[in-house]
């Protein structure tokens, strides 16, 4: 109660222009118009859509490795399309940790889909180098690992019992890939933009194998930035962006999330995005239990046209940092 005290009082401090600053971006946040791309139904094995990306910047470079400066360890949970008879539902747990020589940090990623009768699973490691950079440090990341997707057709219902195209499963792929990533991180702003993945695959369908191919510009270019705002001693303000620019031959924007976060005495962090691809509204709660451990939850609401077939998407989170150079007295927000 008395942190709640000190969170009114810190409000009733507050100059008119961060005030004002406040309605600005308010009226950003909900102004920006969608871009004139179609609702996105393909899900990419090496990087699903997740809207707490922010708690685990390993989900979208690899530079992030070590930057915390802690062992952190981390779940998730998404279920993506309520409603809707076998969505997909996305499952991944994270570690990643810096080295003695605090330069060098490694990560480990595992992600499980299932989606109808298609299941897949992904394990990348990644290792990045830190260089520090005036008041902060620029990282450059490597990952590499694989995908791994089958589907089961014997749980369809034909009328045809033996239509040639349900009679057999296809065989299990396995995806190798490699991607790379800059991460520029300090106390007080973050920035960086990554490949995901260098490998496209598609499958020939005279022989039924998939195929790996190449072509420079045939990847996604990701772009992530924010910063921190002290608004008071017990209330800050973290603003980012996402753009996922796609360089193939159509070049469009496949995903761009304006996200905002209030930060209550490091305590609660309530916040919201606008992802204009999908056109959803986020609405997302995380709560920092102690310097350790977060848990966190956010729910995804389509205006677009999603909103006719799904009752939106949900996504829990958890986690937990080992040792302490992530202190009370020192919290990380990047």
């Amino acid at each position: 109660m008395s942190r709640l005290l000190h969170f009114y009082s810190d409000l009733q401090r507050m100059n008119k222009s961060k005030i004002v600053f406040f309605f600005c971006f308010l009226w950003v946040f909900t102004s920006v118009p969608g871009q004139a791309v179609p609702d996105s139904t393909g899900i990419s094995l090496g990087y699903p859509v997740y809207s707490q990306y922010l708690q685990n910047g390993l989900l979208i470079n690899p530079a992030y490795a070590g930057s915390r400066g802690a062992l952190s360890t981390f779940l998730s949970y998404r279920i993506q399309w309520m409603g809707i008879p076998d969505a997909p539902v996305f499952q991944t747990i994270s570690l990643n940790a810096p080295m003695k020589n605090d330069k060098v940090g490694l990560g480990l990623m595992a992600q499980f889909m299932k989606f109808g009768f298609t299941k897949s699973q992904s394990i990348y490691a990644s290792y990045a180098y830190h260089i520090r950079l005036g008041r902060g440090r620029i990282s450059f990341g490597l990952k590499g690992g694989f995908d791994r997707s089958n589907t089961d057709y014997s749980g369809i219902l034909t009328t045809d019992k033996n239509d040639p195209v349900f009679i057999s499963s296809d065989k299990p792929y396995f995806l190798p890939n490699v991607g790379a990533g800059i991460y520029y991180f300090s106390e007080k702003l973050f920035a960086g933009v990554s490949v995901p993945s260098f490998l496209s695959y598609r499958k020939n369908t005279s022989t039924g194998s998939v195929e790996a191919y190449h072509s420079f510009g045939n990847y996604d270019l990701i772009f992530s930035g924010g910063g921190l705002i002290t608004l008071s001693e017990g209330f800050k303000f973290k603003p980012s962006v996402l753009i996922d620019y796609s360089l193939e031959k159509t070049k469009k924007l496949t995903q761009f999330d304006i996200n905002g976060n209030f930060i209550i005495e490091d305590l609660i962090w309530v916040g919201g995005s606008w992802r204009t691809s999908e056109q959803v509204a986020v609405g997302i709660l995380q709560v920092q239990l102690n310097p350790q451990l977060m848990f966190g939850f956010s729910y995804d609401y389509p205006v677009g046209k999603m909103n006719s077939y799904s009752k939106g998407s949900s996504e829990f989170i958890l986690r937990y940092e080992f040792g302490y150079k992530v202190s009370a007295a020192n919290p990380r927000y990047f």
